[in-house]
């Protein structure tokens, strides 16, 4: 199983981190990508990718509600990290008007920004859209025609939005919703190629069943895996081997 959307540098990881990992290893999870949102997180993530190297794999941006008006100045050394060549990706960014809609404008300038960032670095993205679909859709189409490849980050979208998105040469990233009572996203996906698709957790937040409300950990990708065992009618190593080897083409995880 291939993780490729953890914060756990979250500190509620902190005191038995060492034996977190070994766990997680244990449940099969074989990789584990580790997305900043800030410049405080430059710090925390490159420090756990450094504690378990070949496991976690660092990613590094400006999450949308970390942008205001003095957002390239906060962008600097997130840029600076990444151009030193030790991430697989660019990211967490995107955009968010479901907090607060005072920073639209500055949203899609760090967007912009971030996605030429990526496209100099030959890095992919990970996406987070939250009530802005249409913008971020309107924003990825003349980087994708340039070739930016990356993740819709915990897609919860309809058919026609997931559609879009993998005519943009993007990927699906799919999560703990899939086993939500009343989640969508298993008729959404059923015509979806798993091919197209990789797989995430978004730990701490965003638990599957069984473990709803509770700390997410990347070894819960099996309950993931095993409602799409259903979707696509295959087998748990199906699904377990082309999601995985999706996310290691993807953020060349070697």
């Amino acid at each position: 199983m291939i993780d490729t959307h953890a914060h756990i540098d979250d500190p509620q990881y902190a005191s038995d981190f060492l034996a977190f990992l070994d766990e997680q290893r244990k449940a099969g999870v074989e990789a584990v990508v580790v997305p900043g949102v800030n410049v405080a997180s430059v710090e925390t993530v490159m420090a756990v990718c450094n504690m378990a190297p070949a496991f976690c794999f660092p990613a590094l941006g400006l999450h949308p509600e970390d942008v205001k008006d003095d957002w390239q100045k906060q962008l600097a050394p997130i840029e600076q990290t990444l151009g030193k060549g030790e991430c697989v990706a660019v990211g967490e960014i995107g955009l968010d008007y479901y907090w607060d809609k005072t920073y639209i404008r500055q949203q899609k300038e760090a967007l912009a920004a971030q996605l030429e960032l990526a496209l100099q670095l030959n890095l992919p993205v990970l996406l987070h859209n939250r009530d802005a679909t249409e913008d971020m859709l309107q924003m990825l189409l003349p980087f994708s025609k340039r070739g930016l490849k990356g993740v819709m980050h915990c897609f919860t979208g309809s058919r026609e939005t997931a559609e879009r998105i993998l005519k943009m040469g993007l990927f699906l990233g799919i999560g703990g919703v899939l086993t939500f009572k009343n989640s969508h996203l298993p008729d959404t996906l059923r015509d979806i190629p798993l091919e197209k698709i990789v797989l995430e957790t978004d730990s701490p937040y965003m638990a599957p069943v069984p473990f709803r409300g509770k700390r997410n950990e990347p070894k819960y990708i099996r309950y993931v895996i095993e409602r799409l065992t259903e979707v696509y009618h295959l087998t748990y190593a199906e699904i377990e081997e082309v999601t995985s080897r999706n996310a290691r083409l993807l953020l060349g995880l070697e």
